[in-house]
């Protein structure tokens, strides 16, 4: 079945993450080149309908003029595309830093959700944006770090989120804490299920899932404890599995990332560790995207979401440059649509 929901959107940030000019790093990618590579995706007339945008150098100064930002938006809205779901600038060494850190540390993660949600209004103003979220996670410090006192260090993420989210909401916009094993306090299913809980505030703050990341949930690769299936499981064993995961997480998710992950980790520069995105077709892709899809996007209409997004950090840039890539990737989500879409 043919649907028109959600729209169909390609990440900007994987010309940028991983990328840069330390030693054996690869260059970034620019906006302009991303934002061409996207639109020269083709499947039988079918197009992406936008993108989803991180909000730092060398794409965006999240501290740019507002015509400035409107004039990226004219660029973006010039390929037929609008704007989804913003990534904060929340890192150290952009704006923000760790969530669980010092009250310096803390407010500087504020500052940075306050310049997305700054930027997020001139888009809407313009027209370029009509949906989306404004990503967040808890930024730095690690999960060994959180180790030291997890109960402390996870009621301390949740007060910087809580704050976060007043923010958001004072904006009218909502936060997607991103669910991955190197995010301290998010590492497991389990432990950004009781983040999400203790900050109790379902309106306003919201769960990404990434298909890549939260497959290694289930492996509970940063949190054996919390493991659902073993390496080698069967079938039978996987899928019960992924449905507990799905249906303890489903009710709070409000951004959603088609992605493939062939069991590994895989990171560089600042990011280390983090679910390994893997091509549509990687032929050592663990998952059936369309099938795993189904489990994130049962009701996701009720919950707000209005598109999806494709994520492919750490592709190296002659697979981000191969126009092969782009073509697979939107079938692939052209295909989760049509199996479970809407409208």
């Amino acid at each position: 079945m043919s649907h028109t929901a959600p729209k169909l959107h390609n990440a900007m940030w994987p010309g940028l993450v991983g990328k840069g000019t330390d030693p054996g790093q690869e260059p970034p990618i620019s906006l302009e080149r991303m934002l061409e590579l996207t639109a020269a995706a083709n499947v039988n007339g079918q197009k992406f309908d936008g993108i989803d945008y991180f909000l730092f150098f060398p794409h965006t100064d999240p501290d740019a003029s507002e015509s400035d930002i409107r004039r990226i938006a004219d660029t973006i809205a010039a390929h037929g595309f609008t704007v989804g779901s913003l990534v904060a600038p929340i890192w150290p060494g952009t704006v923000g830093d760790s969530a669980m850190g010092t009250p310096v540390q803390r407010a500087k993660f504020i500052t940075a959700v306050k310049k997305a949600c700054r930027i997020a209004r001139i888009f809407n103003e313009h027209g370029v944006r009509q949906y989306g979220v404004i990503r967040i996670d808890s930024a730095g410090c690690g999960v060994n770090k959180w180790r030291e006192n997890a109960a402390a260090n996870t009621k301390t993420i949740a007060a910087t989120f809580r704050e976060a989210a007043i923010v958001a909401a004072a904006h009218g916009e909502r936060l997607a804490a991103e669910g991955e094993i190197c995010w301290a306090g998010m590492h497991s299913w389990k432990d950004v299920l009781d983040l999400l809980e203790a900050v109790d505030m379902p309106g306003s703050l919201g769960f990404q899932c990434d298909l890549a990341h939260t497959y290694l949930y289930l492996l509970g690769y940063n949190a054996p404890e919390h493991a659902l299936v073993k390496p080698g499981y069967s079938d039978a064993e996987f899928w019960p599995a992924y449905k507990q995961m799905a249906d303890k997480l489903r009710p709070w998710t409000i951004d959603f990332h088609v992605a493939q992950n062939d069991g590994e980790v895989h990171g560089a520069g600042s990011h280390d560790k983090t679910g390994k995105h893997c091509r549509a077709d990687d032929p050592n892709g663990k998952l059936d995207i369309v099938k795993c899809s189904g489990y994130w996007l049962e009701g996701a209409a009720d919950r707000g979401i209005r598109h999806i997004c494709w994520d492919g950090c750490m592709f190296p840039n002659s697979t981000l440059e191969n126009p092969n890539t782009w073509n697979t990737i939107l079938k692939t989500m052209i295909d989760v649509r049509d199996a479970h879409g809407w409208a």
